[in-house]
């Protein structure tokens, strides 16, 4: 079952370029493409990158080193909730066995 593709137009450092999008994601394309040129327009301006092909690339290496932190952080934040889960399930049966043994 292929999805209805269509070529959807954006914007990145003042070209256009036709990207082709899945029905119903063409708001998402768009955000990333504004989330794109944003980054590329900062690192333009900071003037210590020349050349639209290295903009390209410093930013695709920023965009990944943020990704790449958010899922570490993602991770480490499950890590800790997973260590809290377990603690509260040994209370939990630490406190059932003690109330099954009041029963008898």
């Amino acid at each position: 079952m292929n999805a209805k593709r269509d070529a959807v137009a954006v914007n990145i450092l003042g070209k256009e370029y036709r990207i082709g999008c899945q029905e119903g994601e063409e708001e998402a394309l768009l955000k990333a493409a504004r989330y794109l040129d944003s980054k590329m327009k900062e690192i333009r301006g900071s003037g210590k990158v020349i050349g639209t092909d290295r903009i390209a690339v410093m930013a695709a290496l920023n965009i990944a080193h943020e990704l790449l932190t958010r899922e570490d952080n993602a991770d480490a934040a499950a890590g800790t909730a997973n260590k809290r889960i377990r603690s509260l399930r040994e209370r939990i049966e630490i406190a059932l066995n003690d109330s099954a043994q009041l029963e008898l």
